[in-house]
């Protein structure tokens, strides 16, 4: 809050008229080119009504009437006077939000009153009010506003209360367009940032702009995509920007005056309809342009002609001209989308499919649905094992693919939304519920005529079987397995920046069904291999069994303290011990008992190092003993690990930034499996410790994925964790040395070292 004292000066006429008019321009630019909101976005003396201003008690009483989903700001509210010394002011209550502009600010909803105490003896003042605000459900901010009043003060109010008028009167408006802003008058965007294009001879779309005085175009908002018709873009070739610490995004990258930049395009048939999108700012008011979206028809035989060569040239130019920026694995990924033919990218996602399949993301899969088909029983038969296999991967393949595109095109990651308390610890317990089935405790719950009843029904709808498979699958791609990969978030980059849902709905379905391939291959061998009824049948659903309480702790894990967790594995392996024979005599027993007692002495044994480990302060169920090595207690093992800072929202990390040292961003979650495997394999180890000298570590824990982590995440375009981010001492992200998804120490050694060597 900004309160100004002024005594009474000359005013120069004039340049309020330009002002206003700049600033009814503004808001004219923002109305037009957010189409979305057209409909709905109320102008800015509708949104925010300001009373005419009263005086009581030696007070001037400033309100505001604000209209529903809209809000002003209090550090942007500014009251000066003349004639007359204003004291400090009084607000009425205000709130407290994260703006996905400001930051934290206060703001008001519904109302606003400023109470300002005078003194002096003047019989009238000119009262002027600086106020800004936005739309909170169309996310547009309105330029500043300044609002004049000529008020008369009561000691004058009997002589002069015909000249008196409010603000809505002609005379009223004719004095505010006559007085002097102090501020430039905004430049229409078209003439801010003047823009033209051409084909030029290399076959590649030439795109130019000019940038006036005291504007700025952001780099990170230029962006290109094809609308209609077919062709590929490569990758848009820009010159170097300039770094500034601009008030609204903070340290980023700008241009000024004149600057051009290439886009190659290749495999165009026709004619195809490119748009550029880019948004700027006036440096000197402080405005801020809507994103602004030109549209440009290219035709086939011109980028052939030009270029002189074939598309399959085109294609060779265009990605030597790329290999010369080096792009992160995710950003590959989404070239790739860009640059191949719909089969290559179909054949390479179901190649990473298969690859993921091999991570902790997919493993605990492989439990679920063999249990599901070992609890089919005596009806178990291959080929009803394969369609129920079929069934699970088909409905998790799905479920994958749409949550993907969802948060593609959205920004919003499904999976991360369903990584809450209540949810995992329903899914637990019902893989409890199912284990415990698996060892027969259901069969006398029921009476024998209700139970005769529902074994009826359920032989004679077999698609409810199915049904509940499906299910499974359903739930197992949104909380089981809630992974990010590179070739996830590469496809999911690809989907926001062009809005091709189709070809990168294809590539997720494709990686989907590679995860699912060694699933619907060892669901349809257990038709073969399992036993088909008897005590073996027992045995094997009793294993079933208690893999299913091992996923079930496994996922608790992520909501409940380590402790809890250690104390639940060390119990689940000493009593499977027991089960086992563990303390039995294996006199006259066959060798597959004793074998068995083997297993079951082993496990106990285990369990009891848990334990023991647990005691002692350890948290690692891998290498529970490890606490006592090399120190006693719990520091031992913390100084094993990287010691991080943690930050919550875009303003802690800005203050890490500007400190100018080199800083590493590690994004978390409790529920990401790839996130705990960095931190027990690779962020132990002592060469990564070693690189990291002189960095800056800080995590950004989103496991609350609340509105604050969601638009941390978002400013980065990071769909969810695991993703861990560089930045140089200038606060410039490393964006080709960006890590999403576990990478190992030897690889994760030759990153660091890239992105600040």
């Amino acid at each position: 809050m900004n309160i100004e004292n002024r005594q009474t000066k000359a005013l120069q006429p004039g340049l309020f008229n330009n002002i206003f008019t700049a600033m009814v321009m503004s808001l004219f630019i923002a109305i037009s080119f957010n189409s979305h909101a057209s409909d709905d976005l109320l102008e800015v003396d509708d949104a925010f009504i300001l009373q005419q201003p009263t005086i009581s008690n030696n007070a001037i009483k400033v309100e505001w009437r604000i209209a529903h989903d809209y809000k002003l700001y209090k550090d942007k509210m500014s009251v000066t006077a003349t004639n007359i010394t204003l004291a400090a002011p009084q607000f009425s209550k205000s709130k407290t939000v994260d703006d996905p502009l400001f930051g934290k600010s206060e703001v008001f909803k519904n109302s606003a009153t400023i109470t300002l105490p005078y003194s002096g003896n003047a019989t009238s003042t000119e009262v002027t009010i600086k106020y800004q605000g936005c739309s909170d459900k169309l996310g547009v901010c309105y330029p500043p506003q300044t609002r004049t009043f000529t008020l008369d003060l009561p000691a004058a109010a009997e002589t002069k209360a015909e000249s008196s008028s409010a603000f809505g009167s002609l005379s009223a408006l004719n004095n505010f367009l006559k007085q002097d802003s102090g501020q430039p008058e905004l430049l229409d965007a078209e003439d801010a940032f003047a823009f033209s294009h051409k084909i030029n001879n290399s076959g590649q779309l030439e795109v130019h702009w000019n940038v006036a005085n005291d504007y700025h175009l952001y780099q990170d908002k230029i962006k290109t995509s094809v609308i209609k018709g077919n062709a590929t873009l490569g990758i848009l070739e820009l010159p170097k920007a300039e770094l500034i610490d601009d008030e609204l995004f903070g340290k980023t990258m700008v241009y000024h005056g004149q600057f051009s930049a290439q886009l190659p395009i290749s495999q165009i048939t026709g004619q195809a309809t490119i748009q550029i999108e880019y948004q700027g700012c006036s440096a000197a008011s402080g405005v801020c342009y809507p994103p602004v979206k030109k549209q440009i028809v290219v035709d086939a035989s011109k980028i052939n002609t030009a270029s002189n060569i074939s598309t399959n040239t085109a294609n060779i130019a265009t990605a030597s001209v790329n290999s010369g920026e080096e792009l992160s694995e995710t950003d590959q990924i989404a070239d790739t989308l860009k640059n191949s033919s719909v089969w290559i990218v179909i054949a390479t996602f179901f190649i990473f499919g298969l690859l993921l399949s091999l991570t902790p993301c997919v493993f605990p899969m492989i439990p679920i649905l063999s249990s599901i088909i070992v609890g089919q029983g005596d009806q178990l038969t291959t080929r009803r094992a394969f369609v129920m296999s079929l069934v699970y991967v088909l409905a998790m393949s799905v479920t994958y693919t749409v949550a993907g595109v969802l948060a593609g095109v959205f920004g919003e990651n499904l999976q991360a939304a369903f990584q809450n308390p209540w949810i995992i610890g329903s899914f637990s317990a019902i893989f409890i519920l199912l284990a415990l089935s698996m060892f027969g405790f259901y069969e006398l719950q029921l009476p024998s005529g209700l139970q005769s009843k529902l074994t009826s029904i359920s032989n004679k709808q077999q698609g409810g079987t199915l049904t509940g498979v499906a299910i499974m699958g359903f739930l197992s791609a949104l909380i089981v397995g809630p992974c990010v990969a590179p070739p996830l978030a590469g496809a999911l980059i690809y989907i926001g920046q062009t809005g091709d849902a189709l070809l990168g709905g294809t590539a997720l379905f494709a990686m989907s069904m590679g995860m699912g391939l060694p699933l619907l291959l060892l669901g349809t061998s257990a038709g073969k291999l399992l036993p088909r009824a008897g005590a073996w049948m027992d045995n094997v659903k009793a294993v079933f069994g208690v893999m299913l309480i091992g996923i079930a702790i496994w996922m608790a894990e992520r909501i409940v303290p380590a402790e809890v967790a250690m104390t639940s594995w060390a119990l689940l392996f000493m009593i499977s011990a027991v089960y086992l024979g563990a303390f039995e005599s294996t006199a006259e027993k066959s060798g597959w008992l004793k074998l068995a007692k083997g297993f079951g002495l082993a496990l106990f044994l285990y369990g009891a190092m848990i334990l023991t480990g647990l005691l002692g302060g350890s948290t690692q169920m891998f290498q529970p003993l490890k606490v006592f090595q090399g120190g006693t207690g719990h520091g031992a093992v913390q100084s094993e690990h990287l010691v991080f800072k943690t930050i919550k929202s875009q303003a802690d990390l800005e203050a890490e930034l500007a400190k100018g040292q080199p800083v590493m961003l590690d994004f978390y979650a409790d529920w990401c499996v790839s996130c705990k495997e960095m931190e027990a394999l690779t962020f132990t180890d002592s060469g990564v410790h070693t690189a990291l000298k002189g960095v800056t570590l800080l995590k950004a824990d989103v496991t609350a994925n609340d509105d604050i982590d969601k638009t941390l995440m978002k400013n980065f375009g990071i769909i969810g964790p695991p993703a861990i981010l560089f930045f140089n001492p200038q606060g410039i992200e490393q964006k080709a040395q960006r890590v999403v998804g576990f990478k190992n120490s030897t690889d994760f050694i030759a990153t660091i070292k890239k992105a600040y060597q």
